[in-house]
């Protein structure tokens, strides 16, 4: 009795973890501090809640979907790496003629991570990039193909954004910050969400 009463918050704990995708132990992704002579360290100080959304609207790189003139504004850090990135992404479509998404790619998975990011936020269309690419990553594809030459400010921009996902205290992405629209105070939640419960979290519902 004791052994099936202690093994239920572990199961609880594991269906959570299923939301969410963690840094892998042994990630190859680029390192976020590495620094040149001469050069500033990155800020890594935690940033508090409250904050969370002015600091990614001022400092996240990335790219929008959605309605362009909203009011309402979601920022999403995400892996190119993480299934539960793709079912977020999925369920924003059906809230994009209401939400603007701002997309601001990570890596802390594995080495595809930093190409696939830099690809999708560099291509013509980075939407229509993204949609192929989560296509490929949940059909069991391993998402699209990439260069592992990366452009210096673009892989600049990836890492700076992994320093932001770590100050934020995220340990999981998909990582979502917005405003609640009912009292325009700061919300985030890790993992991936339903179009209903990501309406409800940013108070559209």
């Amino acid at each position: 009795m004791k052994l099936r009463l202690l093994t239920l918050p572990l199961v609880a704990a594991v269906a959570l973890s299923l939301a969410a995708c963690s840094k892998e132990a042994s990630t190859s992704a680029p390192a976020a501090a590495a620094g040149t002579a001469g050069a500033s360290a990155p800020d890594t100080s935690p940033i508090a809640p409250a904050q969370a959304f002015d600091v990614l609207a001022s400092q996240g790189k990335g790219f929008t979907a959605g309605a362009m003139m909203s009011a309402h504004t979601v920022y999403v850090l995400f892996d190119p790496q993480c299934p539960h990135c793709g079912h977020l992404w999925q369920s924003s479509k059906a809230l994009q003629s209401k939400i603007k998404f701002v997309w601001l790619p990570v890596a802390i998975m594995n080495a595809k991570s930093a190409p696939q990011g830099a690809a999708i936020v560099t291509a013509a269309n980075p939407v229509e990039t993204m949609n192929e690419h989560e296509q490929q990553l949940l059909g069991g594809k391993g998402g699209m193909s990439a260069s592992a030459s990366i452009p210096d400010d673009v892989l600049a921009s990836i890492k700076a954004n992994t320093i932001l996902l770590e100050r934020l205290g995220a340990t999981s992405v998909p990582f979502i910050v917005a405003k609640d629209a009912r009292t325009g105070s700061v919300v985030t939640q890790a993992g991936a969400m339903s179009p209903e419960a990501l309406a409800a979290f940013v108070g559209l519902q």
